[in-house]
């Protein structure tokens, strides 16, 4: 059993990290409202975009000219797969939902004798995925020098994406993040961005709406293709960020309230340990004072 000592300092211990995961939970309350503010401005501007460029494909006419990164190579043997995380950890299962996902899909591939290439966006999910899958991982990058994300870093993933792609180095390419639905929920997403995939199952798309363009279709979608990844991309990165901080608010809350029910815990322990030295101790006085 435990010294008397040696409980005060697990309490004294447990409290002080009470403390900091209180600290951490409010901090991540108030990175929240400006996070979620963010992901829900962004997902209108991704799926108009998104729309338009299935406007655009549906009148071309001459499919074999257009754009590789709008039809695709016409194969689909090689997959790259950019699994966007967090580049910290402390957030419940935030990381491992998107890499769960993003898992279930290699295994899919795999099995399916095509090949997997891998690109990791954040360091947390680099290392979930290097110890089964490292050998797949053709490119990581991360985040942790950068105070915050902007388009710009979004449209650097943007430019190595089309880069490879341009090398032939895959055929499809899918992204998978977390959508933020509120402080609990944080759902794991899966979406394809070379070739761009229509959404099944709408009664009613901006996409079948008829548009006039002005330039030719294919003079616009020569800018607004490589544009287009990179918006899809900032959106999932905007999403991660209000999914992490909820997700962060989330653990730390539940940390807060097992560490004061621990701390009752020890106390308690602690109080029956002391009395029970108490009386032992009083028993030794009066055992010595009979025996004089």
């Amino acid at each position: 059993m435990p010294s008397l000592d040696d409980l005060k300092k697990r309490i004294t211990s447990v409290k002080s990290t009470q403390k900091i995961t209180k600290a951490m939970k409010m901090v991540a309350a108030a990175k929240l409202r400006k996070a979620q503010e963010n992901a829900e401005k962004g997902r209108p501007f991704s799926e108009k975009m998104n729309n338009i460029i299935l406007n655009l494909n549906a009148s071309i006419s001459d499919k074999e000219s257009a754009s590789k990164l709008l039809v695709g190579t016409g194969k689909d043997k090689v997959h790259l797969c950019v699994v966007i995380t967090a580049d910290r950890g402390l957030c419940g299962g935030f990381n491992t939902n998107i890499c769960r996902k993003a898992k279930s899909y290699f295994e899919k591939i795999l099995s399916e004798g095509k090949t997997l290439k891998i690109f990791t966006v954040g360091s947390k999910g680099y290392d979930q995925l290097k110890r089964t899958y490292g050998k797949y991982i053709v490119e990581k990058i991360n985040f942790k020098s950068v105070k915050k994300v902007t388009y710009k870093n979004a449209e650097e993933i943007g430019r190595k994406i089309i880069k490879l792609f341009d090398e032939s180095q895959f055929d499809v390419c899918a992204i998978f993040y977390n959508k933020f639905k509120n402080v609990i929920s944080q759902i794991p997403q899966e979406q394809q961005i070379i070739p761009i995939k229509n959404k099944e199952n709408k009664e009613k798309k901006d996409s079948d709406i008829f548009y006039e363009f002005e330039p030719e279709e294919n003079e616009i979608l020569k800018d607004l293709l490589p544009r287009n990844i990179s918006t899809q991309i900032f959106k999932a990165i905007l999403e991660n960020a209000a999914s992490e901080q909820g997700s962060r608010m989330t653990a730390m809350d539940n940390a807060t309230r097992n560490a004061g029910d621990l701390v009752e815990k020890l106390t308690i322990n602690y109080n029956r340990s002391r009395q029970a030295a108490i009386t032992k101790e009083l028993i030794e006085i009066i055992s010595g004072a009979e025996s004089l």
